[in-house]
């Protein structure tokens, strides 16, 4: 599929910057018209990916987070949020809803079930002390035409 535009954007795994990436994508986003729906889910499920970075991820260690955007052919956004820390021994059953590894810190462990709801795809990579990568893709609704 064709790539029209892209962005990558490195910075501090600090919960902070959790904030910086749903502007980044807010931004970046902008130029496709998405309604305040689609955008308001894409941002949800990029602040999602990252702050699983940060918070699981890199488990009070320093370390950087990327963020790769794509704006595909035929309207679709393409988001890769990847993180190189302590990585996710089982991705499966990671992906349970309410499943958190953190739950003295009361975590709701709903973070890929909610970036899964709100995309049209998500695929997530990890090896343990290595990293993480989830990939989310999203198809945009046609603008509606107004006739002035």
């Amino acid at each position: 599929m064709k790539t029209i535009n892209t962005v990558k954007i490195v910075f501090p795994g600090i919960s902070e910057n959790e904030r910086t990436a749903r502007a980044v994508v807010s931004a970046f986003l902008v130029q496709l018209d998405p309604t305040v729906e689609e955008l308001a889910d894409i941002r949800t499920a990029v602040s999602e990916a990252v702050t699983n970075a940060i918070v699981h991820g890199y488990r009070q260690k320093a370390g950087d987070v990327e963020m790769h955007l794509k704006l595909l052919e035929n309207r679709e956004i393409y988001l890769r949020v990847k993180d190189r820390g302590c990585g996710i021994p089982d991705i499966q059953q990671a992906m349970e809803p309410l499943y958190t590894t953190l739950p003295e810190e009361d975590r709701a462990g709903l973070g890929f079930a909610v970036m899964e709801s709100l995309m049209d795809s998500l695929k997530v990579k990890s090896e343990v002390d290595k990293g993480t990568t989830v990939v989310m893709r999203k198809k945009l609704r046609q603008p509606v035409c107004q006739e002035a």
